[in-house]
């Protein structure tokens, strides 16, 4: 579907220019944006490989099973239907622990991973379980305690504050985790 959105707003941007006369300001601003798009690839490439090496020397570690043990009994409450010896377990723990952590786009690996056990053990492929809602639900929501990639956008761009979103990220956060994760017991309580 986005093949043949993007290509027609292209299009359409390309006629109106041409007929209001804004060609070259078009021009311009496709080259600026992709200058700013490298560089900004460039700045998140670095935090990206700092926080996956650092979460996938904590599953290595001993530190991934202490972490895991300390979440142990909120991802029972969450996730009921995995058991705390499944590797699942494991990976979502992970998972939870990079998005608290703010590591976003270091979770993203972490949160696939655990899918992928998830839809190991699940009957029914062609529809999510109730576990994979969930993790779908608190990979969105995603409480973090130091949201490093909006951090890290804000001071590419030269914030003058950029750290100014922390307390109004952890009330959206928690506000969004807390609104999802009733409506997914919800849904499940009453789809038995």
């Amino acid at each position: 579907m986005l093949n043949i959105i993007w290509p027609i707003f292209i299009i359409v941007s390309y006629i109106y220019a041409f007929f209001s006369g804004n060609i070259e300001n078009l021009n311009n601003g496709i080259f600026k944006s992709s200058e700013e798009a490298v560089s900004l690839t460039i700045t998140f490439f670095g935090t990206i490989t700092l926080w996956c090496g650092i979460m996938k020397i904590a599953e290595d570690s001993s530190l991934s099973k202490k972490l895991t043990h300390i979440l142990s009994p909120v991802i029972s409450f969450l996730f009921p239907e995995v058991k705390r010896n499944d590797p699942a377990f494991e990976d979502i723990s992970l998972n939870i622990i990079a998005n608290i952590l703010g590591l976003g786009n270091a979770s993203t690996p972490l949160g696939l991973k655990a899918m992928k056990s998830l839809q190991e053990k699940n009957s029914c492929k062609n529809t999510l379980s109730n576990s994979m809602c969930m993790l779908v639900l608190l990979n969105t929501a995603s409480i973090q305690i130091i949201p490093t990639t909006v951090i890290a956008l804000r001071s590419s761009l030269s914030s003058s504050n950029p750290t100014m979103i922390i307390v109004p990220v952890w009330i959206s956060s928690i506000l969004a985790a807390i609104a999802g994760i009733t409506a997914v017991k919800f849904f499940i309580k009453i789809g038995k």
